[in-house]
C-alpha cells in the first residue's frame, strides 16, 4: 500500500485528489493511505509522523510552498526517497524547470484529468520503487518526468500522460 501525503491549500483541489485517488474505477482504491496538509507548513509537520512514499504538492500556498517542501524533502536524508508529483495553475516551462531542478519526480499542470493524475501518480511511484535507494534522488542533471501538457512533443496515440525528458535533449525550452 503507497503512502500519500497531499500538500494543497485549497479544500476543493485536495478533496478532488483525495477522491480520484480513492476512486475504484481507476483502480488504486485500496492501495492508498492518503494524509492531507493544508499548506507547507503542515506538510512539514507531518512528514516525522510516518513513512510516506509520494508527496503531491502544489507551488502556490501560504506560510511554506510547495517548492519549500520540494527542497526539504531533497536535501534530508530521511525523506530523499519519496516521490514528488508538482500540481500547479503554474505551468510556464520556466515553473515547471524550477520544480524539475529542485527534485520533483512529475509536473503535472491544472486542470487535470482524473486519468492524468492517476498515471503520474502510479508513473512516479514506480519510477521511485525500481530506483535503488542510495540512487533514489534525481540525478544532478534534473531529469525528470513532465505531463505532455506542459511541455508539447510530437503525439502518438500509444504515448503515455507523462515522459521522461532529458535537459540538453532539445526538448522543451532552457529554464
Amino acid at each position: 500500500m503507497a503512502r500519500i501525503l497531499i500538500v494543497e491549500d485549497s479544500p476543493a483541489m485536495r478533496a478532488y485528489i483525495r477522491s480520484t485517488l480513492e476512486d475504484r474505477v481507476l483502480g488504486l482504491a485500496g492501495d492508498v493511505d492518503i494524509v492531507e496538509a493544508v499548506n507547507g507548513f503542515d506538510a512539514l509537520r507531518l512528514l516525522p509522523r510516518g513513512a510516506f512514499d509520494l508527496v503531491i504538492t502544489d507551488i502556490n500556498m501560504p506560510d511554506i510552498n510547495g517548492l519549500e517542501v520540494i527542497r526539504f524533502v531533497r536535501q534530508s536524508d530521511r525523506y530523499r526517497h519519496v516521490a514528488i508529483l508538482i500540481i500547479s495553475t503554474q505551468a510556464t516551462e520556466r515553473d515547471i524547470q524550477r520544480g524539475l531542478r529542485l527534485g520533483a519526480d512529475r509536473f503535472l499542470p491544472k486542470p487535470f484529468t482524473p486519468e492524468a493524475l492517476r498515471d503520474a501518480v502510479v508513473e512516479s511511484l514506480d519510477a521511485r520503487a525500481a530506483a535503488p535507494q542510495a540512487g533514489a534522488s534525481p540525478s544532478a542533471d534534473g531529469a525528470a518526468g513532465v505531463d505532455d501538457r506542459a511541455a508539447p512533443a510530437p503525439a502518438r496515440a500509444e504515448e503515455p500522460a507523462t515522459r521522461t525528458k532529458q535537459p540538453g535533449s532539445g526538448e522543451g525550452g532552457g529554464g
